[in-house]
């Protein structure tokens, strides 16, 4: 397919955002083009929520976003929130269904979402250019001129719409961090956000793999809490309460750990005592804790035996370990398996109201590329489409 040289708008990124951005651009009578690096558009989409694609979620909050500056992402939600995304799935016959803690996902699967992207960019006249990627972008006096693989484009505006480092295995690049440290912007340091953390082999994690117990527990982070289900691995720590927790971490730091919340272990073991003193500390752990887990716990502390013969401080300790486990994790898991990428462009660069770039005319940044990093339970991408629907009422 020949293109024409220039067009109103290009749009780098054919993901959720790009994908968003795009169709409403195309809306409004822009003649578009969207580029992207891989084959196909949507990636990222067809494998979030387990393939079922977790859409968005009916609790929108800036409480719910990680970023430097929290309330920058209301201007763009409050612009197109969960129930206007809620109505062109219901507008296209894609079922959904609510989960726990308002979480929204396809009850088919997500290529529906992507389908029904591609088919509003197609319907309004969105030109694709796949499989092509970019390299060299220079400003112009009116506009941007982008060499790539099949030629070189300009453009009025140029959205960016790139992503970040997460999942590289579907083509995740840093391009959009590159083009705006090149051209003088401010980046919130990216990291490995919604990530399994990694612990050392010491204390009672030494006693062997745990991999596989799952318990529900309390994390703490300095003034950061989340409470859910939270699975040991081979390597560390993962589930949802690890993986919420996660994108706040920051190297070296301690977490707090509760792994029998809603238990007051004082009364329970002094009861334990006074009514079955012949009993194993062991059973006593095991009524309320994974076997394998109880048994790592006592075997590392080196506690055994009868309940009515363990030392106050030795069970004082126990109930320390089981309660307020203390840790440093050596690191997370990194990009490979990380959900988002935490920082990216600053928020104070940026417009909210259009996410236009403030110093840089016809320039915008959306989605994940941005440092605005959402919970995990379709906050992601809520803002993607959020900031795509945002940025294409202005290009």
């Amino acid at each position: 397919m020949t293109f024409p040289v220039h067009w109103d708008v290009i749009v780098l990124g054919a993901g959720a955002a790009g994908l968003m951005c795009a169709s409403e651009a195309g809306r409004r009578g822009r003649r578009v083009l969207l580029v992207d690096h891989m084959p196909q558009p949507g990636a990222k989409i067809r494998v979030s929520g387990g393939g079922h694609c977790n859409v968005t979620n009916r609790n929108l909050d800036k409480s719910c976003y990680l970023s430097e500056h929290p309330g920058f992402c209301l201007a763009a939600l409050r612009q197109f929130d969960a129930q206007a995304m809620l109505r062109r799935l219901a507008q296209a016959g894609i079922a959904v269904e609510e989960r726990q803690g308002g979480q929204y996902f396809c009850l088919g699967s997500a290529q529906q979402v992507v389908n029904l992207l591609v088919e509003a960019c197609r319907t309004a006249q969105v030109a694709f250019s796949l499989g092509n990627p970019v390299g060299q972008v220079e400003r112009l006096a009116d506009g941007y001129l982008l060499q790539s693989q099949a030629g070189p484009f300009s453009c009025s505006s140029l959205v960016v719409a790139t992503g970040g480092l997460s999942f590289p295995k579907l083509g995740a690049t840093d391009w959009g961090h590159r083009l705006a440290r090149r051209w003088g912007l401010s980046l919130v340091p990216p990291r490995p956000g919604l990530v399994p953390l990694l612990l050392p082999r010491a204390g009672w994690l030494a006693e062997g793999s745990l991999a596989g117990v799952a318990v529900e527990a309390v994390l703490r982070y300095g003034k950061v809490r989340f409470a859910g289900p939270l699975l040991f691995t081979h390597r560390g720590l993962s589930g949802p309460a690890l993986l919420q927790i996660s994108s706040y971490w920051q190297s070296g730091g301690e977490l707090r750990i509760n792994l029998l919340p809603g238990v007051e272990m004082g009364p329970l073991f002094r009861q334990a005592r006074a009514m079955h003193p012949r009993q194993e500390v062991v059973t006593v752990l095991t009524n309320h804790l994974p076997r394998r887990l109880a048994q790592a716990l006592l075997e590392g502390l080196g506690i055994g035996g009868r309940v009515a013969e363990v030392a106050d401080a030795r069970l004082r300790l126990l109930i320390q370990a089981v309660q307020d486990w203390r840790v440093i994790p050596t690191g997370s898991e990194g990009y490979r398996t990380a959900e988002v990428t935490t920082g990216g462009v600053d928020t104070r660069e940026l417009s909210a109201q259009t996410l236009e770039c403030r110093t840089i005319p016809g320039l915008y940044f959306i989605g994940e590329v941005v440092d605005v990093t959402g919970h995990l339970g379709g906050y992601n991408l809520q803002w993607a489409w959020s900031s795509g629907y945002a940025a294409g009422q202005s290009v």
